[in-house]
């Protein structure tokens, strides 16, 4: 059997998959790689003709190197009739180092969302449990700090905040720092309120032409494009913000992954009415400046969350209309339409629930969205053809 087949840079870039595997050395010695991102030296061996594992430590730890001269140790031991003992070593860490060695090690998931459970942990429970050891930690002491956040009306972030500490406490389990995960004995839905629940507010579809009417009134303001751009695109309030030119090829945006609720790349097709609108903000781009809506007098900086907001209220909708609620528009209409499911909810970068279909590439229903988008955006200029008559 091939020995020594591994190498540190094989190690170091091994990634995660959707179930545990084990990338073999030899003479019993494998890397075992946990779908949640651990690593963990193990070493298979028999005693009596009964299978048997031995964990040696943390990878990167315990190098390759030292990983191998354990296990040798160890293969000389059971030569002489030594059996490996039990009795686990740990490495000696507290709680708050246990999550960031889980959460730095989470390489399938964005930077950005890494670095909010982090900070989120480190918040509200590093203070009083974060010098703890894992395993010390039991439900009533983690139950005492979120209920703190609770009691201060996070009623959201505190769900969060037990399902990213959750995650900690399984690959602790994993590892053997910790016997149980308290987190799990947390009902976040018995267990803490609930603020009341308040929809993204949109309108009917029989209102769409007059709002679309008003809204021509502004005339050519960013904030009046900025909501058109929402309108013909159907995406996040916060994508449009953050949108770049270098971001667009020809009448096909793209929205790299680090920007989405979902971590993946979506392509969005651009209409005639979209690229129009892209066009008007390329002749108003002021030097040094990436965003496509950028700032009144910033260039560092995109249009203000609550610009199209200001402007709904303007124009009278306030609490009846958000940039948001375009996306449920659009998605009724779709629907009325006849357009087929899959193809709306790519377009809302909605990913299946079923792990294979989402596995398709990023464009898939691309032939179906494009024409789709284009009539959508057809149906909205209905009352400028209208208004000429009147």
């Amino acid at each position: 059997m091939p020995t020594n087949t591994l190498t540190d840079h094989l190690c170091k870039t091994a990634k995660p998959t959707a179930k545990d595997r084990k990338i073999f050395d030899g003479h019993g010695l494998y890397l075992f790689v946990s779908a949640k991102g651990a690593k963990v030296w193990r070493m298979a061996y028999r005693v009596d003709g009964k299978p048997k594992t031995k964990s040696l430590g943390d990878y990167p730890l315990l190098s390759l190197a030292e990983a191998r001269v354990r296990c040798a140790e160890l293969r000389k031991g059971l030569q002489a009739g030594v059996v490996p003992t039990t009795k686990k070593k740990r490495a000696a860490s507290t709680f708050w180092q246990d999550c960031e060695a889980f959460w730095n090690g989470r390489q399938d998931v964005s930077p950005d969302y890494r670095a909010n459970a982090l900070r989120g942990i480190e918040l509200h429970l590093k203070p009083n449990l974060g010098d703890l050891a894992t395993a010390e930690i039991d439900r009533g002491m983690l139950l005492a700090e979120l209920n703190r956040m609770d009691a201060g009306g996070k009623f959201v972030y505190v769900r969060k905040v037990r399902m990213w500490v959750s995650q900690v406490f399984d690959w602790a389990v994993e590892q053997e720092l910790a016997s149980i995960n308290p987190a799990e004995l947390i009902n976040p839905k018995k267990a803490f309120g609930r603020r009341k629940v308040k929809n993204h507010a949109s309108l009917e579809l029989a209102e769409v032409h007059e709002f679309v009417r008003r809204l021509g009134f502004e005339k050519d303001l960013n904030s009046v494009l900025a909501c058109k751009f929402l309108a013909y695109t159907w995406v996040r309030t916060n994508e449009m913000r953050m949108m770049k030119f270098d971001e667009v090829d020809g009448d096909t945006w793209l929205i790299g992954g680090e920007r989405m609720k979902r971590d993946k790349d979506h392509i969005v097709p651009l209409s005639r009415q979209a690229l129009e609108i892209l066009e008007k903000m390329r002749a108003r781009r002021r030097p040094g400046c990436d965003y496509v809506f950028p700032a009144d007098h910033r260039i560092d900086r995109p249009i203000s969350e609550n610009g199209v907001l200001a402007l709904i209220a303007r124009l009278g909708y306030k609490g009846e209309m958000t940039g948001h609620g375009w996306r449920s528009i659009a998605s009724t209409w779709a629907n009325e339409e006849g357009y087929g499911a899959d193809a709306i909810e790519r377009q809302l970068a909605h990913s299946p629930e079923d792990k294979v279909r989402a596995a398709y590439n990023r464009a898939e229903y691309m032939r179906e969205r494009r024409p789709m988008l284009q009539a959508w955006a057809d149906w909205l200029e209905k009352p400028y053809a209208g208004s000429a008559e009147g």
